[in-house]
């Protein structure tokens, strides 16, 4: 998977002294260094969770299910036990508090066939979408591994997808999370509520002239 040399990683500090059992894996775009805390855990798969709208969003901009990150989609008024969902939201906005529905609503039009046509086409995870097209990233039927998540990454940053360079432009605004002088920083957060639940944040970094892609797992034992 990787061409450099995996080494250890003091983040594996934090993982010990909060008592959390997670992986870590950060990798410089061109795969020549490599950081991995917990590397049996690294190469294990899990649901993707909230993750999965990095490639779900591309999808649904390149099938035109969605024109832009404008998009409105227009809340049914049902309380799904989210503030943050509760209100019609745009397709950035709905990316950036995981809007659960909103994604749903995308993936029954996407349908199974097609989702299988792609997943297979980027060699995500298992390329499972089971038997509920709006739940699959959430319910473990899709898995991948951290390891395959930066695989993913790199090719999406480098544009080695199929998906079109202004939806990825598109995606990449979305995905910003911290801008300073120093560095910007490109990510998503997950959490599957599976057995064990499972927590995710992957992304990459731009500092300077040097970018890094990075995913972390974590089980999730109580809020």
């Amino acid at each position: 998977m990787f061409s450099g040399v995996a080494t250890a990683n003091p983040v594996g500090d934090i993982f010990q002294s909060e008592g959390v059992t997670g992986t870590f894996v950060a990798a410089s775009l061109s795969g020549d260094v490599i950081h991995i805390h917990n590397d049996s855990r690294s190469t294990e798969r899990f649901a993707p969770a909230s993750t999965f709208k990095i490639p779900n969003t591309l999808i649904a901009l390149d099938l035109g299910i969605v024109d832009s990150e404008s998009s409105i989609f227009t809340w049914d008024g049902i309380d799904r036990g989210n503030k943050n969902w509760n209100r019609d939201q745009s397709l950035q906005s709905a990316f950036r508090v995981s809007c659960v529905w909103c994604y749903q609503e995308m993936a029954r039009e996407i349908g199974k066939k097609r989702y299988e046509n792609v997943l297979d086409e980027l060699d995500y995870g298992n390329q499972a979408v089971g038997d509920q097209v709006d739940w699959f990233w959430l319910n473990g039927s899709l898995q991948i591994s951290a390891v395959e998540q930066i695989a993913f990454l790199r090719k999406l940053y480098n544009e080695e997808l199929s998906f079109r360079p202004g939806h990825i432009d598109n995606l990449k605004t979305m995905m910003v999370t911290q801008r300073t002088e120093q560095h910007t920083i490109y990510a998503k957060t997950g959490w599957a509520a599976t057995k064990p639940q499972v927590a995710w944040y992957v992304g990459f970094v731009e500092s300077g002239e040097n970018t890094w892609v990075f995913a972390m797992n974590m089980q999730v034992d109580n809020p």
